[in-house]
């Protein structure tokens, strides 16, 4: 039996020196930042896009121009 310190590397053993140490987490990861990818990869609506085009406009004119 070892009373000494207790060995606190058993776990980094078994899984070997190249596996990720964050298991499972890492998948989860992998996959929100696939699923960030195609989102911002993704058009923008046509009706979602003339909204900015008006705010933009709006918030270029003149303060003496406002409706």
């Amino acid at each position: 039996m070892n009373y000494g310190k207790p060995n606190t590397h058993r776990g980094q053993e078994k899984r070997g020196k190249d596996s990720d140490p964050l298991g499972a987490n890492s998948e989860i990861g992998r996959k929100l930042r696939q699923y960030y990818d195609d989102l911002i990869t993704e058009d923008i609506p046509d009706r979602f896009s003339d909204l900015l085009n008006q705010l933009e406009q709006k918030s270029t004119e003149p303060a003496g121009n406002k409706d």
